[in-house]
């Protein structure tokens, strides 16, 4: 199924929604990135502890220099809302964000890996839908 997501194509990062559904079903809505530099889709400690999936962050972690965010470890979320799509077991990087981001995920590579994505910035639109598996057998 083709979905089509608006984004403000006058913005300096193409700006998302990532939805999370937590343990006891309740549907977290957070801002996310799309980072085609990240490999994997990253969520901060922050948003993962308010949405009850790690205890709260560790108070000491600093970026090193040279890096955008700190990775710290992995989780994955069993329930994942990324442009309209379903997405279960998601393996996401946790992460150190600074707060003046102003952003909760960077979300990576992975996703264009699950769909097939197309950006169109005339429109502010993305394009996204679900690889159909073709295989032939001879």
């Amino acid at each position: 199924m083709l979905t089509i997501t608006r984004f403000d194509q006058n913005a300096r990062y193409i700006f998302l929604p990532i939805f999370v559904t937590t343990e006891n079903g309740k549907r977290c809505e957070f801002d996310a990135i799309l980072d085609t530099g990240a490999p994997q889709t990253e969520f901060s400690d922050e948003a993962l502890h308010f949405a009850g999936f790690i205890p709260e962050p560790k108070k000491k972690i600093t970026i090193q220099s040279g890096l955008q965010t700190q990775k710290y470890s992995n989780i994955i979320l069993p329930k994942v809302e990324l442009c309209s799509h379903p997405i279960s077991d998601l393996n996401v990087y946790v992460s150190h964000f600074e707060k003046s981001w102003g952003i909760d995920a960077l979300i990576g590579l992975d996703f264009f890996r699950k769909f097939r994505v197309t950006i169109d910035y005339q429109q502010g639109q993305i394009l996204a839908e679900v690889f159909v598996s073709s295989t032939t057998k001879t």
